[in-house]
């Protein structure tokens, strides 16, 4: 029997000071000041976020998508909106040359993927998220299927990588379509790129935010009752009014953490 390997040694663990149940308590809320400040911080970056100007795309961008999307499997832009008029493209290195190829995407690029949360909650906010990556539609379908995405992902087939900033690295761009026009409206990469996955991550880069009464936003933008859109992700009827039973337990909820604060 071979021996196994000594594992390293490791440095003894410098662990913060043990304390009573109400020191530490105390020490929570000394805390949770900081972090509702950052809280705080964090909806009115957002809110600047949303009055950033916006830059026109005019030019016309070529992806191909998966098989049965339409009759040539081409898509443009405008094709990867579905219908709504928020946008999020992540750029993935899924292509020859990455580390991992043909059996996985870029490890990172991975991670993010995994992190994604139900598309069903960005769709009821109007807003689709979409992945891109250079490799062939066979390699992407293969790879969803194995690692068990649902996200929809296109084949980038122009420079759309390069004039976006993503051709050398990862990175998220927002989009908007008004008027029939497509503009950029946000752009997010290296260490800005670990938040994302959430849905409220995601809003909060759109133009049009989570698009809730209580949020900083300019006139005219949409606005509905705080909680009262969310919905199980099987659940979501376009145009239908809030279920009664959700008002009366989201406004209890809301009425008490209100007080707590």
């Amino acid at each position: 029997m071979t021996k196994s390997a000594a594992k390293p040694a490791q440095a003894a663990l410098q662990m913060p000071p043990v304390v009573s149940q109400e020191a530490w308590e105390a020490a929570r809320q000394e805390m949770l000041v900081k972090e509702k400040a950052n809280t705080r911080a964090r909806d009115a970056l957002a809110a600047e976020r949303r009055r950033m100007p916006w830059v026109a795309v005019d030019k016309a961008y070529a992806f191909e998508g998966p098989a049965g999307q339409n009759s040539t499997g081409k898509a443009s832009l405008a094709d990867l909106f579905d219908g709504r008029r928020q946008l999020i493209v992540y750029r993935a290195f899924f292509e020859p040359g990455v580390f991992g190829w043909p059996d996985h995407a870029c490890r990172g690029c991975s991670m993010v993927a995994d992190q994604v949360a139900h598309l069903a909650h960005l769709n009821a906010r109007d807003t689709t998220l979409v992945f891109v990556s250079r490799a062939p539609q066979a390699d992407i379908v293969r790879l969803k299927k194995h690692m068990g995405w649902d996200i929809p992902w296109f084949t980038i087939t122009d420079e759309f990588d390069a004039d976006f900033s993503v051709d050398q690295w990862h990175g998220t761009n927002v989009f908007f379509r008004h008027n029939g026009r497509i503009f950029r409206t946000y752009f997010v990469n290296n260490r800005g790129d670990e938040q994302m996955g959430g849905t409220w991550n995601y809003l909060d880069i759109t133009p049009l935010g989570r698009q809730e009464l209580w949020e900083d936003s300019p006139a005219g933008y949409p606005q509905t009752p705080t909680y009262k859109w969310w919905n199980w992700h099987d659940s979501y009827v376009e145009g239908a009014a809030p279920d009664q039973r959700w008002v009366e337990v989201s406004d209890a909820g809301e009425k008490a953490f209100r007080q707590q604060g």
